[in-house]
């Protein structure tokens, strides 16, 4: 197979296909952020990085050998937590520029497959991103897949796809099974920091409100901002409020759980977390990412179809 990766992150794509043992002959990445191409070069040395998707047309491509199209395009201008500006936001055009890769990898060979992921947004463009994909590439499958099937993080994502997928099965992975038994004192909010939790009423704000590590407990969507996520370090109930006196020792997730929380296989995990990449970009790596079993359900129904 020769994959072509629009928006690559770390190259999540590329590890699925390992996970399955897919033969890949070339894995083209387009990619600007210059992290997430570290990464994926750590990762996977071999990969061809094409740079920025608007100048695709400069690219050096075979395109009639291109098997697999996939393209996570940014989510800020589609997201209900976003400015919800869709294409009329710079970020949201990049949807277009998607699409005519696409198109024009389809003419070159209309066997080759997409693969087009973005998050759970309004039902308007939702429909929007749909009817333009199956004018741009013909029959379009669409599914919203909750990540929290596979993982300990509960990740709602619309996949749209030219192959048929089905719901993963639920493997009951709660943040129980993700933490480190041991982690560095660096970690631990200090007061001050803890105080940036609570909103004006003393109680912790929606967005902010630790994790409560417990049978039924899953983590919350991680995004590229890891936005103040925390947990407890000795897995004690927290409390709401600062008057009960709990949370005394709460710590944010660690880079390692983050990555579990997105199911990058362990050995990946640790050569990204010795790649010389600093905390916050990693973080901000993994809220970018795909969550690798997803990725790895979806390939596998195309490599049945195939």
């Amino acid at each position: 197979m020769q994959i072509l990766s629009l928006f690559n992150g770390m190259s999540i794509g590329k590890m699925a296909l390992e996970t399955l043992g897919a033969p890949v002959t070339k894995y083209y990445s387009s990619e600007i952020d210059k992290y997430a191409n570290q990464a994926t070069q750590t990762l996977f040395p071999d990969t061809i990085q094409l740079g920025d998707v608007t100048r695709w047309r400069e690219w050096a491509i075979d395109w009639a050998s291109i098997d697999l199209v996939t393209g996570g395009f940014p989510c800020q201008a589609w997201s209900m937590v976003g400015n919800q500006l869709g294409d009329k936001d710079e970020r949201g055009m990049l949807f277009w520029n998607m699409l005519d890769i696409m198109k024009h990898v389809k003419q070159h060979n209309p066997e080759a497959n997409f693969l087009i992921e973005n998050v759970k947004m309004k039902k308007e463009f939702e429909q929007y991103i749909t009817m333009h994909t199956e004018n741009a590439l013909g029959k379009v499958h669409k599914i919203l897949i909750n990540s929290a099937l596979v993982s300990a993080q509960n990740r709602n994502r619309y996949y749209w796809t030219s192959f048929e997928v089905k719901q993963p099965e639920d493997k009951d992975l709660l943040l129980d099974d993700i933490v480190e038994n041991k982690v560095p004192s660096k970690f631990t909010l200090s007061n001050k920091m803890m105080n940036g939790f609570y909103n004006k009423k003393g109680d912790f704000g929606k967005r902010f409100k630790p994790l409560i590590i417990g049978e039924t407990a899953k983590a919350n969507t991680l995004t590229a901002r890891y936005f103040k996520m925390a947990i407890t370090d000795n897995y004690i109930k927290i409390g709401t409020t600062r008057s009960n006196g709990y949370g005394v020792n709460t710590r944010k997730l660690t880079p390692r759980e983050c990555f579990r929380l997105q199911t990058v296989p362990e050995q990946h995990i640790d050569t990204l977390l010795n790649a010389g990449i600093s905390n916050t970009q990693l973080y901000k790596m993994c809220g970018n990412s795909w969550t690798h079993d997803v990725i790895v359900h979806i390939l596998k129904t195309l490599d049945k179809e195939l």
